[in-house]
């Protein structure tokens, strides 16, 4: 499963595919957050399962998704919000 995380930097927000050396620059946590989101869905469509992790400026973990990529029968992925947030709400 690829991990894709938004976390905080000095000046912004990175998104970082682990494994892949290649980190996105942000200015808001926003965008990086939308740029990830857009990133698991489109790797979970080419046939990956992702997990996205959302962090906060004090580098809790603020979110986690599991992006799953579609099924036969189904003609796009899957996106899951897991862990103990998700129970609460």
């Amino acid at each position: 499963m690829l991990k894709v995380i938004v976390a905080p930097v000095d000046g912004g927000w990175t998104v970082d595919v682990e494994d892949i050396d290649n980190p996105m620059m942000f200015a808001s946590g926003r965008a990086a957050e939308d740029a990830a989101r857009d990133l698991a869905l489109k790797l979970a469509a080419a046939g990956a399962d992702v997990e996205l992790e959302l962090r906060l400026r004090n580098a809790e973990r603020a979110a986690r998704f599991v992006v799953l990529a579609p099924v036969e029968h189904e003609d796009r992925p899957l996106m899951i919000r897991t862990g103990r947030e998700a129970a609460v709400a």
